[in-house]
């Protein structure tokens, strides 16, 4: 694998004023000896560091194909590229050779592969020669998936979208106005002017023809969904007769308050779909759109068996008579707890694998449909649980069995080598996604695991990582939470250090074995902080009520059980420094510094919130996905009287606390954020500034609720880093 060594000598340079320096050190990277000032993590070598994303088995399972993205802080760029290995991760090769990025990696067969350059679909021999263009649709391809017969293949293209956005007269071509005439008229990062639809075309000699089909002809509904569907929200029949999709039939307001989305079967010789979720006849109950649907006729026990929340991701069971997917029961709850849906394609039977945590991701097992005992599995799946995502399976009765017991974050997985193993993606706090094969238990033997990519143990080897510690610490309510230490890189035995309390978003996103690429614990740890991440209420991994117990209460027991987390590492672990604390945190989280910034009584030194809610009243109206404020705060905010909740929630909103604010704080926003607008950033720095409190804001116009382009990636961390040193050094 080409390891970009030159830029790998480049970007291992210590940042100035970052960290201290230590004494120089000559190393070996690739063929070449790089003097290195320090053996911490710096910015540029996390940005230099192969992102592996999809892995694909050849049909022989022999040979894997994988994509990794490479990164130029001095180009501001990215790059991905094909490489391709034999199962065991030996002669690993790189197939892009050129400037383009190619991505989206499968096999037509054990010597062919297909991939997307240029907005068209390629193919390739594994070793990278023959490589011939398959489709011709002007550049339009953003994804793609043959049948398995390979004579036919979906195609994913962008089509225009003027029913909530009106198309400006064709007289004025340089007019920039846009003409709005319903909700969700922005997602995530953009004006929603096209939508995606998946077109089937038929394929011959793996030659694409131009007799498009568009399966949702007619429909002004997107396919795949928004703001992060993809391809696997699309399958085909064992029997390539069949496909299933992901479809929310509705646009505008109804969109915007509304999680429901259903599974479609669409048959290629009739042109027929057929609902898989929902009766032919059903009917919708009429909903308010300013009060959660929690309690809504929608959300009634009689109309839960209707499939009213997010239903994604469909796969066929190996032998055609089956699809599953994921599944959340109630409509309007983006958080609900995902299960596992089996529907029967002979009797219309629905069960479910009801887990007590999330199901992330998943994969059919091969013996399904055959005559097996009832106790062999029957799915693999990946679940989050105490602060890991891990792997299990699940009979044909629904009994699931653990098959990985690791400190990590699984992230993806499928069935490779006839169904004998599963390839499949990992993860930790302290280190980047490899990607391995997983030999499940036979009778009493244990899970095998092999790494079979070590994609930046060139980088890696070279740094002085911190070290991962779990605590279980009380909380108010009597019960325990789950909290993760990482000790500084640099650590010292009878050494205190400056603390870092780590909040997370979501407000149910877990805390688990993540890898992120700005909020990087290594990174922090390089920095010589402690960083303390607590599992508070609200969080997947400690069953549903916990998870649950944050809706409606942002500011209570979830803002206790930081407090909780803070002050036990204060009076509890010897290495914190209490005189040195930190809050620093993204999304809810930056909400969350915001609140805090209120209410902490001096326990800390600095705050640091990204894109954080500061005024919830005004993001009640600025989101764009109105369902989760609905959910989360239960009404709008002028209705009389109040429901509890959300009497709480809008009093309590960090707005009204300014007056309590008397800490240093950096606030961090990206224009392009249409979850939580940058005016709220704005405003929690002007009101900081107005007080006289000593304040930052770093403002993004380009980036969106992420930060994505390398030279912004570089000055969040140094500007983070700096702010903290600021004022806790």
């Amino acid at each position: 694998m080409n390891r970009l060594l030159t830029l790998v000598a480049a970007v291992l340079l210590m940042v100035p004023g970052s960290m201290n320096a230590q004494q120089n050190e000559e190393v070996k990277i690739g063929k070449q000896n790089i003097k290195l000032q320090s053996k911490l993590m710096t910015p540029e070598a996390l940005w230099a560091m192969g992102r592996i994303g999809s892995c694909s088995a050849s049909p022989d399972g022999k040979r894997i194909v994988y994509q990794v993205g490479y990164y130029s802080v001095k180009a501001n760029k990215s790059q991905q590229k094909i490489a391709v290995m034999n199962a065991d991760g030996t002669a690993n090769i790189t197939l892009t050779t050129g400037s383009k990025s190619e991505t989206d990696a499968t096999w037509l067969d054990n010597e062919t592969i297909a991939f997307i350059t240029g907005g068209e679909v390629w193919a390739m021999k594994a070793d990278g020669s023959d490589r011939k263009q398959l489709s011709k649709t002007d550049g339009k391809v953003e994804g793609f998936l043959f049948s398995p017969d390979r004579q036919k293949v979906i195609i994913l293209k962008s089509i225009p979208f003027h029913e909530i956005i009106k198309q400006n007269p064709s007289d004025l071509p340089k007019a920039t106005g846009r003409l709005v005439t319903d909700l969700m008229y922005r997602h995530w990062d953009h004006y929603v002017e096209t939508i995606q639809h998946p077109f089937l075309c038929s394929v011959s000699g793996y030659t694409i023809a131009a007799d498009e089909t568009d399966i949702l002809d007619g429909e002004p509904y997107e396919c795949p969904m928004e703001p992060f569907g993809g391809i696997e929200q699309i399958d085909w029949s064992p029997d390539s007769k069949t496909i299933a999709y992901t479809c929310r039939k509705k646009i505008g307001l109804e969109y915007s308050i509304s999680t429901d989305s259903d599974i479609f079967l669409y048959y290629i010789g009739t042109r027929e779909t057929k609902n898989l979720c929902k009766p032919a006849n059903y009917v919708a109950p009429k909903v308010d759109p300013t009060t959660t649907l929690r309690v809504q006729a929608v959300n009634s026990p009689e109309n839960l068996t209707n499939n009213v929340g997010y239903d994604q991701n469909p796969k066929f069971s190996p032998d055609g008579k089956y699809v599953a997917w994921l599944s959340m029961e109630r409509d309007g709850y983006e958080a609900d707890l995902n299960r596992l849906c089996i529907y029967d394609l002979g009797t219309g039977n629905k069960r479910y694998i009801n887990w007590k945590s999330d199901v992330e991701a998943f994969c059919w097992a091969p013996a399904s449909g055959k005559k097996v005992k009832a106790s062999d599995p029957q799915l693999y799946f990946l679940s989050v649980w105490h602060g890991c995502c891990n792997m299990y399976y699940a009979s044909q009765k629904g009994e699931v069995t653990q098959l990985t017991e690791t400190w990590d974050d699984w992230t993806g997985l499928q069935m490779a080598n006839n169904g004998q193993k599963i390839l499949a993606t990992r993860q930790s706090l302290s280190h980047p996604t490899d990607i391995y094969m997983v030999t499940p238990p036979v009778k009493k033997q244990a899970t095998k695991i092999e790494q079979i990519t070590r994609e930046n143990d060139h980088i890696l080897s070279q740094l002085t990582l911190g070290k991962m510690q779990q605590y279980w610490v009380p909380t108010t309510d009597g019960k325990k939470e789950l909290v993760w230490v990482m000790l500084p890189a640099n650590y010292e035995e009878g050494k205190k250090y400056p603390t870092l309390l780590f909040c997370e978003g979501g407000p149910q996103s877990p805390v688990s074995q993540f890898w992120s690429y700005r909020w990087n614990f290594q990174m922090m740890a390089a920095n010589g902080y402690v960083v303390v991440a607590p599992n508070r209420h609200g969080l997947p991994g400690f069953g549903q009520e916990w998870k649950e117990q944050i809706s409606g209460d942002w500011t209570g027991q979830s803002m206790q059980d930081y407090l909780s987390a803070i002050d036990f590492a204060a009076d509890s672990l010897p290495f914190v420094d209490r005189n040195r604390l930190a809050a620093v945190g993204a999304s809810f989280g930056g909400f969350s510094v915001y609140y805090l910034a209120g209410i902490h009584e001096k326990r800390f030194k600095a705050f640091i919130a990204h894109d954080g809610a500061f005024n919830l009243a005004a993001m009640y109206l600025e989101t764009e996905e109105n369902w989760f404020s609905n959910w989360e705060y239960d009404e709008a905010y002028w209705h009389r009287p109040q429901m509890p909740n959300a009497k709480k929630t809008y009093h309590d909103s960090p707005h009204k606390m300014v007056e309590n604010w008397d800490t240093p704080i950096l606030c961090i926003h990206g224009e392009k954020d249409y979850r939580i607008n940058y005016t709220q950033g704005m405003s929690a720095f002007n009101a900081a500034r107005m007080k006289g409190i000593p304040a930052e804001l770093l403002i993004f116009p380009d980036e969106n609720h992420w930060v994505l382009k390398p030279q912004n990636g570089v000055l969040w961390q140094r500007t983070f880093f700096n702010w903290l040193d600021r004022w806790l050094k």
